[in-house]
This record gives C-alpha cells, structure tokens and sequence, in this order.
C-alpha cells in the first residue's frame, strides 16, 4: 500500500567524474587482457579515476553543487547531507562531515555503509526522515573512489571500478489534490551477512587495522557468487517494491540500476521480462562506480530527457555484504 504524506520527491540531481580516463586498452599495455575480452565480459570501455591530491569529499561536493543548482536551492536550505560511500577520505571523520564544510552547510551530515546498494539504502534513509517529518529538504550523495582499493595486477576485479560521485535533493511535498502522487512511491533494502565473504575490502578495519593489513586492503571478489545473486536478488526486490507500491513491470517507464556488468544488466531484464530501451546506462563510458553509479545515471536520464517528469523511475542495486535495495518512484 502506497503510503500517505508527505512524499519524498526528487527534485535536483547532479554529478561528477573526475578528469582522467582509463581506457581497456591501458590495462591492456600491461596486463594479460585486451580491450575485446574486457568489453565482453563486462560492457566497459573506460573509466574515471581521481587525480592525485583529490578525494571522495571532493566528489560529493562537486556532485552536491551541481544538485543544488538544479533544485534552485541554497547551501542554507538544507536540513541535512547523507552520503553514501564505501571510500571515506579516512575512517574518521565522516566524509559527509568533511564535504559539509566544504560545501558550507550547516546541518547534520553522516555517512551511509552499503557498499553498491549505498544509494538504495541512503533513499531508505532519507524517504524514512521525510515521511516522519524530521526533515524537509535533504541532500543525498552516492560517492565512491574504488580504483584506490583494487589490486591494479588482478584484472578480474582493476578494470570494473571507476571513480565518481552522484546526488539528488530529496524534499517533502503534500499529496497532490489532483493527479497521481510525485516522489518516493515504495522503497525496500535487505541484507544477507553470510556472504559477507564474497565481495570485500578486508584490511584497514578493526579486524585487520591499518598497519596489519598489508595487501588485505585490496579489493577481493568471488565473480560468481556475485553475480548470480546480483540477478536474482535484483529482480526479486524490485518485483517486490513495486508490488509494494501496487504497481506491475509494465508500469515502468525507466529503469536506473546499478552499473555494475552488463551481463547482468541483460539478465536482470530478461527475468523482469523489460525491453533494454528502458534502462539508463553509464556502465560502458564510467565503470562501476559503487554508490554513484544509480545518481549519475539518474543525473543522466534527467539532463538527456530519458527521465520527465510524470515517469515511473524503478531504482534497484546490490552490494558487498550482500546487501540490496529498490525504489520506486514517480518523478
């Protein structure tokens, strides 16, 4: 049952990615592989990675003013920044504390942990405060610099990750009299801890600290545990969001996931039984990039007119934990 008001609406995107790219073909100069083989098994054909000196709190703020811009809002006006983000610029402070400073606002700031799924889980979040009346305008951000924390010798898991960040200003608005709802309709997120060991970043946390951790800071991945619990997991929560908000797949008119392989980008359609055409893609130009990757396509969508205002806009991702996640909304 689609819940009463307020409704969280999104109504200002914005993103980043930093200047240099990466190309197959500079993996392919020093590692066993080639600009066919990577394209092939993952759909990407570059990446972007942060420049020397640049962190993740850059990012968030780059992608937050540009949000900002487009909402016609202030730094002043907003209650609250979440961020979502596995790359913090250091374990403490938050990098929403550090990119609230440089954005100059002056509000509650916190970051959000769920790996690729950091996006789904930070709308959670957010549609949860809006809906309570906590706050009435509140800035989100999906940020991550994973090309930092993978082996750049093991090519199973250095090409899949580039570097970016996304946000969207999410504010409270009364049910319409007249016409459908606009905004957040359902939202669901949901964990599996017992795969925990599937797709992680070992060092640099309590149980490896820092000066310990040695090469268990990389990035390690099980490819396929991983992505067969992408797929189904994926169709199934958002089957279930949109149940949630008594909506069907044929209610969708564009789909945002995340960017994470377009092997299972396919899968995920043929089991929700969706056409491609209405799927927003960044994978192939960006990579994966984590909690980003649902907010710059969504950034995407917006500023190409894929995404208009009246459309149904399904979110769905899934990440390290395993967790997962899927919004419904109406934009």
């Amino acid at each position: 049952m689609i819940h009463s008001g307020p409704f969280t609406r999104l109504c200002g995107t914005g993103g980043y990615v930093p200047d240099a790219v990466v190309t197959n073909h500079d993996f392919a100069a020093r590692l066993d592989t080639s600009d066919a083989w990577i394209r092939e098994r993952t759909g990407i054909r570059e990446r972007r990675v942060m420049a020397a000196g640049e962190v993740t709190s850059d990012m968030v703020a780059a992608a937050a003013r540009e949000a900002l811009a487009a909402a016609e809002l202030a730094a002043a006006d907003i209650d609250c920044l979440v961020v979502a983000t596995t790359t913090p610029d250091m374990p403490m402070p938050s990098c929403a504390a550090v990119a609230q400073a440089k954005l100059g606002l002056s509000c509650p700031a916190f970051d959000v942990n769920a790996a690729c799924a950091g996006f789904n889980y930070g709308l959670a979040v957010v549609d949860g405060f809006i809906r309570g009346g906590v706050f009435s305008r509140v800035l989100l951000v999906g940020a991550d610099a994973l090309s930092r924390f993978v082996d750049p010798d093991d090519r199973s898991t250095a090409v899949l990750f580039g570097d970016g960040a996304g946000a969207v200003v999410a504010i409270a608005e009364s049910p319409r009299p007249e016409g459908p709802p606009r905004g957040i309709l359902a939202s669901r997120i949901c964990a599996d801890g017992t795969f925990a060991g599937s797709l992680s970043i070992p060092g640099g946390g309590a149980a490896h600290p820092p000066r310990a951790a040695g090469d268990d800071q990389a990035l390690q991945m099980n490819g396929r545990v991983v992505f067969s619990h992408a797929v189904k997991n994926l169709a199934e929560v958002s089957a279930a969001v949109l149940d949630a908000a008594g909506m069907s797949v044929a209610d969708v008119d564009v789909i945002v996931p995340h960017q994470a392989n377009l092997r299972i980008l396919d899968a995920l359609a043929q089991r929700l039984r969706i056409d491609t055409s209405k799927f927003v893609v960044n994978l192939d130009r960006l990579g994966n990039t984590s909690a980003a990757s649902i907010p710059l396509a969504l950034d995407q969508g917006v500023r190409s007119g894929q995404i208009s205002a009246g459309n149904t806009v399904l979110m769905c991702s899934i990440g390290a934990g395993f967790t997962w996640g899927a919004a419904v909304a109406r934009w």
